[in-house]
């Protein structure tokens, strides 16, 4: 008998061949956002929901849900969708929480957000941090995202944003960052006047595999949604509450946009400055719902 946490979902198909009938048994495969398939495992989502806060009963009749619907080729984004729509029902803000990787995606075209995202998250970790330098190295001059500092350590930081899940990070961005850094370091020995200890490589999607061996061998740490193991995007988001807006289940996407034309990233600023939202034209019930949203987001998970 086929469960609701088994690893597959199973597809028997009756063939006749000349000396008999025999049934072939194939798994429904899944199309992840680069295109390539796999076998839906419904413990990834049963564990993905699981971090986002969401009841074990939840999450059994949202598995169950999906696997009802489930056809052979489905794509991520429309399993995403369903579990989304299904969850924000029943948790809204596990649902915020779970929708986290794409709320940064939702961030728009510039990097902007995302620096200020990125930055904010280190300050919480005791950095203090300048975006947007321009440092002389020991050849050249370069532009530098992100300067985080604190006693005993400075890092060059570059921030990868990507509008895509399909996108990664590949290996001739760690070799052109990686350069960079060697160039910054020598610089600031020699002219005394900043100081870089390791470069570090930011983005919010994913590594490819050159990518990650080539920052190992060369000791640049690379941090992406889900890498490393321990201390990734997702994790710092988590440990730190800088939740984006663009999480907030109780803004349209038009209204996030106006946000963060107003260059308002974090949740943390709506409750900072509770007159902002009605400053914008929001109405006293739609803002007193969204900074309630905001401030049970941002409360530390237990």
């Amino acid at each position: 008998m086929v469960g609701p946490h088994c690893f597959y979902i199973l597809i028997f198909i009756k063939q006749v061949l000349s000396h008999g009938v025999y049934w072939v048994v194939m798994a429904i495969t899944i199309t992840k956002e680069d295109g390539t398939k796999e076998p839906f495992d419904p413990e990834k989502l049963h564990f993905t929901l699981g971090k986002a806060g969401t009841p074990k009963d939840v999450r059994d009749r949202i598995i169950a849900h999906i696997e009802r619907e489930l056809i052979d080729g489905m794509s991520t984004r429309k399993i995403y969708r369903h579990a989304f729509n299904l969850l924000r029902k029943e948790a809204r803000p596990a649902a915020a929480r779970y929708s986290m990787r794409r709320a940064v995606l939702a961030f728009g075209p510039t990097g902007f957000p995302f620096e200020t995202f990125v930055g904010e998250i280190f300050k919480v970790k005791g950095y203090r941090v300048h975006t947007d330098q321009i440092l002389k190295g020991s050849c050249v001059e370069h532009e530098v995202d992100m300067i985080a500092e604190r006693p005993g350590e400075c890092i060059a930081a570059e921030l990868k944003f990507h509008n895509s899940l399909a996108i990664k990070t590949d290996v001739q961005v760690a070799l052109y960052v990686e350069a960079r850094f060697e160039d910054l370091k020598a610089g600031s020995e020699r002219e005394q006047q900043f100081c870089v200890s390791r470069g570090m490589l930011v983005t919010n999607t994913k590594f490819t595999h050159q990518a990650i061996a080539y920052g190992e061998c060369k000791k640049l740490s690379l941090i992406g949604w889900n890498y490393p193991q321990e201390g990734n995007l997702h994790d710092l988001i988590a440990e730190t509450r800088m939740h984006p807006i663009t999480s907030l289940t109780t803004l349209s996407n038009s209204d996030k946009a106006r946000l963060l034309a107003e260059r308002v990233v974090l949740c943390q600023t709506l409750l900072e400055r509770h007159d902002l939202l009605s400053s914008l034209g929001f109405s006293s019930a739609k803002a007193d719902a969204v900074i309630a949203e905001a401030g049970t987001l941002c409360r530390k998970q237990l």
